[in-house]
């Protein structure tokens, strides 16, 4: 069974930062590219970060280009994603997903707001 579990999210103030992370079981984590989803409040979901298998390749969203970070661990099964100078429209549901030409899997999302 594929699993993956987020964590990480929370409150925080505008200006700072917040490291997310999405553990990955039940699949063969370096044949997956990984990606990092956000769906604000009464808003549709969109692409934040993408990785790709081997990791040596990310795409952004305008919206965080310079600010958020995703990076992953092949030997532990994790993805991450660093976000900095976070701004209160970056608070939404954060999802990971793993994502191949055969499947497609979803975390079930953590919660991140930034407020004052």
């Amino acid at each position: 069974q594929v699993q993956l579990v987020e964590s990480g999210g929370g409150l925080v103030q505008p200006g700072g930062s917040l490291r997310l992370s999405c553990a990955a079981s039940g699949l063969t984590f370096s044949r997956y590219a990984m990606n990092w989803h956000r769906q604000p409040p009464g808003k549709g979901r969109e692409l934040v970060a993408a990785l790709t298998r081997a990791g040596d390749s990310s795409i952004y969203a305008d919206s965080v280009k310079g600010r958020f970070t995703i990076s992953r661990d092949n030997a532990d099964n994790m993805v991450y994603l660093q976000m900095n100078n976070l701004k209160p429209e970056d608070s939404a549901v954060y999802f990971c997903q793993a994502v191949n030409v055969q499947d497609n899997y979803w975390g079930q999302g953590t919660q991140v707001t930034v407020s004052s």
